[in-house]
């Protein structure tokens, strides 16, 4: 089969590689759509650690059943399927108490970060257990189903808030999980959303997708506007969706006492955190990781009419063009939301 391969840091080639093989539990999916994620581009120089060539990423993909092991029941060839990017295991301490997304000797689809390899979707199959399997509904198309991924890990972040009817909140950071979160927070009950990003751009964008205000980071008068906006208390929850020290802190500020913070963006590995702030305000801070059974909602929503993705789609391209698209991603040549590849 045919598939992006990741030989070398900064080396993306597409070429012919082995056919992926099915276990007794797993199906053959035929790749339709492959999203590039924010992850996938930062594992491009091996950054993160947890892209370790030669392999194939990507985890936010759509497609066909073409074929089962012998074990699965349920599913069929010529199934339209998404599926989650955790594979998990189904007799593990954390899974039984529903916490899969936390299960020991999980992996992630496109992931090798040196204690195992589980090549991903930038190909033409991929092999999936049947117990992370996905119907995509009549009405959501391949290329919307491979958003999924995405706005399931913006869920999982509400979801963990707690959020009441009512609550105002503030998103830190306005990329493709910030912009989800923020029109998942319009469905979930929140009374005022903000916006925040250090880009003019994304902030259009933000607003185009429903937040209520949109306010540049380096503004002076950020935690003013905020509270003027909020009984002059603060937010009752912020999500952070960046991952940087100073996203963290703007989320932190955003608060009221006793608010609450949700942290889902992960690109440092450590930060500046403001304790005293922290305690003297009694505040919850909140990790939100990956997705934990918000599959079916989105997918019900998007089909529903009621979520819609393809506003934050800038291009469907083939896989054979992939390190192109990945190469502007990188460079960051341009204004660019989510790209799909099909193989």
């Amino acid at each position: 089969m045919k598939a992006l391969l990741l030989e070398e840091y900064n080396k993306l080639v597409y070429k012919d590689v082995p056919d992926p093989e099915i276990d007794n539990n797993e199906v053959l999916v035929k790749v339709m759509a492959c999203g590039i994620c924010g992850s996938d581009v930062h594992g491009l120089d091996g950054s993160t650690g947890r892209r370790i060539p030669p392999m194939i990423m990507g985890h936010e993909a759509s497609g066909v059943i073409v074929k089962t092991g012998s074990d699965v029941r349920g599913w069929k060839p010529g199934d339209r399927v998404t599926f989650d990017s955790t594979v998990y295991p189904l007799n593990d301490w954390f899974t039984l108490e529903g916490m899969y997304n936390l299960s020991d000797n999980r992996e992630v689809l496109g992931v090798s970060p040196g204690s195992y390899k589980r090549d991903g979707a930038f190909a033409e199959y991929i092999a999936i257990p049947q117990h992370i399997l996905y119907k995509i509904p009549e009405k959501v198309t391949f290329e919307q189903a491979a958003m999924v991924e995405a706005l399931a890990v913006a869920l999982h972040s509400i979801n963990i808030s707690a959020i009441k009817t009512g609550d105002k909140c503030v998103v830190v950071g306005t990329g493709m999980i910030g912009i989800s979160i923020l029109k998942l927070l319009k469905l979930s009950g929140s009374s005022i959303v903000i916006a925040v990003d250090i880009n003019e751009n994304r902030l259009k964008q933000a607003l185009k997708a429903g937040a209520d205000h949109a306010f540049l980071s380096a503004d002076v008068n950020l935690m003013e506007k905020i509270n003027a906006l909020t009984n002059s208390r603060g937010a009752d929850i912020s999500f952070e969706a960046a991952g940087k020290s100073e996203s963290v802190n703007i989320a932190i500020d955003a608060v009221r006492k006793g608010g609450k913070a949700v942290l889902v963006g992960n690109i440092s590995a450590k930060i500046d955190f403001p304790l005293q702030k922290v305690v003297t305000r009694e505040l919850k801070i909140l990790g939100s990781c990956a997705i934990r059974g918000e599959y079916d909602v989105v997918l019900d929503l998007l089909d529903s009419g009621k979520l819609t993705v393809d506003d934050q789609i800038s291009a469907v391209a083939p896989l054979s063009e992939g390190a192109a698209w990945f190469n502007k991603l990188y460079k960051k040549e341009e204004e660019l939301n989510k790209i799909i590849l099909k193989p």
